[in-house]
C-alpha cells in the first residue's frame, strides 16, 4: 500500500513511551465484519460501519472501504452526479486516482495518500470517477470514504472543499520504528493532520511491520473506532485477534494497543489499519440516502430542495484539477 512513505523511520517522531502505572489500554468492546457491497456505477466496497450503532460511531455516520480492485482496462468506475447536506465526506486514497468536482466549485484530482475534504454543509451535487486515461488503461484502486456529521450548528453552513495532499500528513513512528503512523486530521503525540473540522476527530492511517506492536495515546474524550485495511493482528487490552475488513470499537481509556502478528499472508507484508476518534456530538441523527440532518422535517426539506434544484446545478464544464500528482497532461 503506497500511500505515504518515507526511506527510513527511524528519523521521524516518535512515539511517547506510555507509563504502564498511568496508562489504561482501552479494551475492545465490539468487533464486528464488513460486509461486501457495490457504490455508485458498480465499484466494490466493503461496509465498514455495518451493524454497529450510531452512537458507538459518532460523530461519525458512515465508512465504505473502496477496493482494493485490480480493474481491467474499460473497467474503472465511479460516482454519477448526487447531492449531500448536513455532513462531511472525506475521501482517502491509498492506491490508484480518483476525480473530484463538486457544483460549489470545488474538485481535483487525488492520487496515493491524498484526501478529499469536503463539507456538504447546506448542500451541493458532486461526482467522482476515475480520471479517463485510468479507465482506460486499468490498474489498481484502493482508498476509503468517511462520512463525518457536523453539529446542529453547522449543517447548514456553506459548502466548502479541501484539497489535502499526502505529503502534508504529520508522520511519526514507535519507539522501536515498526511502525509508520501518518496523521490526516487531529493530533497524536504533537503531531498534527492538515484537516480542518468543526468536531474534534482525529483520524490516522497506520502500517505496522510484522511483529511490532503499537501503544498510541488517544484522546479520552474521543470515542476510538479501528478498521483493518489489510492483514492480520490483535488489538485492545486483550489482544483480541482481528483481521482485513474488521472494524473494532473501543471503551474508555487513554491509549490504545495494536500488535500485528509475525506472519502476515503474501499479499498484505504488512497489518493496515485506519483509526478514527472525536468527541461525541450527542445529538439526534436523522439519516436517509445522501442526507444527515437531526429530524424527519429536515430530511423532507433536504429532498425538496433538491428536487427543486436549490442544493445546486450540475457545472457545464469540468473544474480544472488542483495540481495532484496523478494529474496528466
Amino acid at each position: 500500500m503506497p500511500a505515504v512513505t518515507v526511506d527510513d523511520v527511524l528519523v521521524l517522531p516518535r512515539l511517547p513511551r506510555l507509563d504502564p502505572a498511568t496508562t489504561t489500554i482501552r479494551p475492545v468492546r465490539s468487533l464486528t465484519t464488513a460486509p461486501s457491497g457495490f457504490e455508485g456505477e458498480g465499484f466494490p466496497v466493503r461496509r465498514a460501519f455495518a451493524g454497529v450503532p450510531l452512537t458507538d460511531l459518532d460523530p461519525f455516520i458512515h465508512l465504505d472501504q473502496m477496493g482494493e480492485v485490480d480493474y481491467a482496462p474499460g473497467e474503472p468506475k465511479g460516482t454519477p452526479w448526487h447531492p449531500h447536506r448536513g455532513f462531511e465526506t472525506v475521501t482517502y486514497i491509498i492506491d490508484g486516482i480518483f476525480d473530484h468536482q463538486d457544483s460549489n466549485g470545488g474538485g481535483g484530482t487525488i492520487t496515493n495518500g491524498d484526501t478529499q475534504w469536503m463539507t456538504a454543509g447546506s448542500g451541493l451535487l458532486h461526482i467522482e470517477a476515475p480520471p479517463e486515461h485510468l479507465v482506460m488503461s486499468g490498474g489498481l484502486f484502493h482508498g476509503l470514504q468517511l462520512w463525518v456529521n457536523l453539529p446542529r450548528a453547522n449543517k447548514m453552513d456553506p459548502p466548502r472543499y479541501q484539497d489535502i495532499r499526502g505529503k502534508e500528513s504529520g508522520l511519526l513512528t514507535t519507539p522501536d520504528g515498526g511502525a509508520l503512523i501518518r496523521v490526516i486530521a487531529g493530533e497524536i503525540a504533537g503531531q498534527t493532520g492538515p484537516g480542518t473540522t468543526f468536531t474534534p476527530i482525529t483520524i490516522a492511517h497506520l502500517t505496522v511491520q510484522p511483529g511490532a506492536e503499537v501503544d498510541l495515546p488517544w484522546n479520552p474524550e474521543f470515542n476510538a473506532l479501528v478498521y483493518v485495511l489489510g492483514g492480520k493482528g490483535t488489538v485492545g487490552a486483550d489482544k483480541r485477534p482481528m483481521h482485513t475488513g474488521q472494524l473494532a470499537v473501543h471503551g474508555a481509556g487513554d491509549a490504545l494497543r495494536i500488535t500485528a502478528d509475525l506472519q502476515q499472508d503474501s499479499h498484505t507484508p504488512a497489518l493496515d489499519l485506519y483509526i478514527m476518534g472525536g468527541r461525541p456530538i450527542r445529538e439526534p441523527v436523522a439519516h436517509y440516502g445522501p442526507f444527515v440532518m437531526n429530524t424527519r422535517a429536515e430530511l423532507v426539506k433536504a429532498f425538496e430542495d433538491y428536487q427543486a434544484g436549490r442544493l445546486g446545478v450540475i457545472p457545464a464544464a469540468r473544474v480544472p484539477h488542483a495540481g495532484g500528482e496523478g494529474d496528466q497532461p
